[in-house]
């Protein structure tokens, strides 16, 4: 890291740093510094990618040297002062003892700034070389060069379908008509993805510099970032970033004395997954309901308005400049096959280090869940993993070293999505969580089609049935049946993909279907009424705690001897098994 005049303290303060209570950190830092009479630069940054250790303080001297605090608390900060700042002995049980070998494993694009630079600094962003890629477009490159180096470098959309971006440019300028729009697609609605977010907050001129190439390139002067209401964060630091943007006059009228100029607005979302659709995107951004459009005309052609309108996501806009800037060779040296560059991906569930990382593509899953992720936690075994969301599949442990390129995922069933990767241990029920991913799309179907608003319909009362131990075996064909039928009748891509969840646990978890079915049982111990709570006798002390928690009042004995559960007063809810400390509450 270079050499700078003071030292540095960073505190993160994108949303998980925020939620696990950085903002007090920061109050605690700015009031100890001074109370020490420190000379030192307190920032704001956003998200680093290890989100499982917020609140993170970074101490960064000044010759360069990084040290990184973990879950440090106001209660933390006077001794982090003291001895680190004052003393300069660093609190060894603190460290982030991993944090190198983490980010190493790593290839960071679209993520270069997050936890890096202040995201609410111009002067930070530049600093870093911002707007040198748009300065460096519009003086030296015309607009079919800055398309034909996207094109070279092998960037894909980073939204879902993977369309390579540099063609989606060359059709929306090739398109007829002087007025034509950019839109960004920031209305990340996927259950454990927080990909975009993370950028929006950590690093906002990127966002906009991305979209300010996409313009230069198809002859667009407007643009807009579609983003989801429930960002706040996002759409206050991109909105601040726009206004800073334009008053130093790198945003606006005949940018850099050109003939070029530009305008990017937010139009906030009120939530709609569907919205996530370009389409139906571009319906809600003109004031109607968010409901998808047959396509063609594609929106190269006609979206916005009906004017030619180039559509991408946010981690696609923010690997842009990085691109003019370096040169495509330096992105498409990453990669295999048809997927180069890099991927984003939000890694939760049962994982050991859950946060945001960002991969070459052609890292294995593997490697991203053990070696960066930490592996299973608790030492558990891992299951499956979750890519694509709602409208992904599950990919099971026998599949573990499937590259992570957009032809490799998709062999199995599952796609690359926008970068959800939830991890699941022995402890889920696949049955159980098709069922969630399929009422999370029910409940999000706009209802336009037969198909999305039916079809999800009978699959989720078949996934219900089977989860209740009431479904009959016949109704497993059927629920294979009504999956494909969606998935070929669906009018949009949400509801096309919408059965994947059922489709791949169906494929490789097939027995854990009949077990439910057939033997009414859950494997997993998750599906509560297919569940048995007995009491062991011999390990039962009769402390009468379980009944205490009971609230059915089915658990009947006098105290100091064996108690006994009334099956036909259980409702499985689980209280007496959290309760007991012997192990005596037995599940089946």
């Amino acid at each position: 890291m270079p050499t700078q005049e003071k030292v540095m303290v960073k505190v993160g303060l994108s949303s998980c740093g925020i939620a696990a209570g950085g903002l007090n950190v920061f109050d605690a830092l700015q009031k100890e510094i001074k109370k020490a009479g420190l000379d030192v630069k307190l920032q704001k940054t956003g998200c680093i990618g290890l989100c499982y250790l917020e609140p993170i303080v970074d101490v960064v001297s000044t010759n360069g040297e990084l040290i990184s605090y973990k879950e440090i608390l106001p209660d933390k900060v006077g001794r982090l002062v003291q001895e680190h700042l004052v003393e300069n002995k660093p609190i060894d049980e603190w460290i982030i003892k991993d944090r190198n070998d983490i980010i190493s494993k790593q290839v960071r694009v679209a993520l270069r700034n997050c936890g890096v630079i202040d995201p609410e600094s111009l002067e930070d962003y530049r600093a870093t070389g911002g707007y040198k890629a748009i300065e460096k477009a519009i003086k030296e490159m015309t607009p079919e060069t800055v398309i034909e180096q996207v094109l070279a470098s092998g960037l894909r959309g980073r939204g879902g379908a993977g369309f390579p971006t540099g063609l989606k440019w060359k059709f929306t300028r090739q398109s007829p008509g002087n007025e034509k729009y950019i839109v960004c697609n920031a209305d990340e609605g996927d259950p454990g993805a927080f990909m975009d977010r993370s950028i929006l907050e950590g690093d906002p001129h990127s966002v906009i510099e991305g979209m300010m190439l996409a313009g230069y390139a198809i002859g667009a002067n407007v643009a807009y970032v579609y983003c989801r209401a429930e960002y706040p964060l996002a759409i206050k630091r991109l909105q601040k970033a726009i206004d800073d943007a334009t008053n130093e006059g790198l945003m606006g009228d005949n940018i850099f004395g050109s003939n070029f100029s530009f305008t990017v607005k937010i139009k906030k979302g009120a939530g709609a997954f569907v919205c996530g659709e370009e389409t139906a995107l571009l319906a809600s951004l003109e004031g109607e309901r968010g409901m998808p459009r047959l396509k063609p005309p594609f929106p190269a052609q006609k979206g916005l308005w009906k004017k030619p309108t180039s559509i991408n996501n946010v981690e696609t806009f923010a690997n842009v400049p990085w691109i003019i800037y370096n040169g495509p060779e330096k992105l498409a040296a990453y990669g295999v096959g048809r997927s180069r560059g890099t991927k984003v991906f939000a890694l939760a569930g049962k994982v050991a280090k859950g946060g945001l990382i960002e991969v070459p593509m052609g890292i294995t899953l593997r490697e991203v869940i053990y070696d960066i992720g930490g592996g299973i936690r608790g030492g558990k075994e891992f299951k499956a993993v979750q890519l694509g969301g709602p409208s992904g599949g599950c990919i099971p442990k026998s599949l573990i070293d499937t590259s992570v390129d957009y032809e490799s995922v998709t062999a199995t069933g599952a796609i690359m999505g926008s970068g959800g990767m939830i991890v699941m241990d022995e402890t889920t029920c696949m049955v159980d969580m098709a069922r969630f991913f399929l009422n999370f799309v029910q409940n999000e179907s706009c209802g336009k089609c037969i198909h999305c608003r039916l079809g999800t319909k009978r699959m989720l009362e078949i996934l219900n049935r089977i989860t209740e131990g009431k479904a009959k075996p016949e109704e497993l064909d059927l629920l294979e049946e009504l999956a494909y039928n969606v998935k070929e009748g669906a009018l949009c891509g949400l509801g096309q993909t919408a059965p994947n969840p059922v489709l791949t646990t169906l494929r490789y978890f097939r027995d854990e279907y009949e077990a439910h079915i057939y033997d009414r049982r859950c494997p997993a111990k998750v599906c509560n009424q297919l569940l048995t709570y007995s009491i062991d006798p011999d390990k039962c002390t009769g402390c009468k705690v379980c009944a205490k928690r009971c609230p059915a009042e089915a658990i009947q004995g006098e105290r100091k001897e064996s108690n006994v559960i009334d099956q036909e007063k259980c409702i499985k809810c689980g209280n007496c098994f959290n309760a007991c400390k012997f192990g005596a509450v037995q599940v089946e």
